[in-house]
């Protein structure tokens, strides 16, 4: 039997109820999802439906009992919230909807998603994209951000929010699509080899060094 934490279940205020978190890939959504989400919210009595920082859209207040069923019903994969792994990778509108955008940070963060959503590391690993130098996604409080620019992608590494957060250190920029989409892997390949557990990034750069994760990742 699945403990609660392998359910995708978190407890609640007064440990008596639970929150879970469907994957939604950046955070895009249908109407035909959205309907799904509230006929079940409705059927299992939740006590709030929230948007996530992740751009997830959690049930809130479920009864310990009703989880298994829920799943069930929905029918969609864990949103991984919790856990020594890559969140959720949130993404802009990019050059898709906004006229702002440089970059199709939409479909990079897709195919960041794809590869790398719930993979295991050493400590929670957050990832974003933004189109655009606006930064709507907040990629430089990432521990893999990628900034779009009229003449490719900017890579940042190391940022975080938290009780000490921290600007992530720029590593690269100029980047086509295919050239960003090889860079994730040396980061976090690097970070997998030489982070202790629970360290996250920019904790880990500021103990080896910039210079070493550029060393090895250019």
């Amino acid at each position: 039997m699945l403990k609660i934490g392998e359910k995708g279940a978190i407890p609640q205020k007064g440990r008596t109820t639970y929150a879970i978190a469907p994957h939604i890939p950046c955070g895009v959504v249908t109407p035909e999802l959205l309907r799904k989400l509230a006929d079940i919210a409705e059927k299992y009595q939740v006590q709030a439906m929230k948007i996530t920082g992740a751009t997830r859209i959690a049930l809130v207040g479920l009864k310990e009992e009703d989880i298994d069923s829920v799943w069930n019903e929905l029918g969609m994969d864990k949103g991984a919230a919790v856990g020594l792994c890559v969140r959720s990778i949130r993404a802009c509108p990019g050059t898709t909807f906004c006229t702002m955008g440089k970059q199709d940070a939409l479909g990079m963060g897709m195919k960041l998603d794809a590869l790398y959503h719930g993979a295991q590391l050493p400590g929670k690993f957050k990832m974003a994209v933004s189109g655009c130098k606006i930064n709507c996604a907040e990629s430089s409080v990432r521990d893999f951000g990628l900034i779009g620019e009229a003449e490719g992608w900017k890579v940042v590494v190391g940022g975080n929010v938290g009780v000490t957060p921290r600007l992530a250190d720029e590593v690269a920029k100029g980047l086509t699509d295919e050239q960003a989409l090889e860079f994730a892997p040396k980061v976090i390949t690097y970070y997998a080899e030489t982070a202790t557990k629970g360290e996250r990034l920019g904790k880990m750069i500021e103990r080896v060094g910039l210079n070493a994760l550029k060393s090895a990742v250019q």
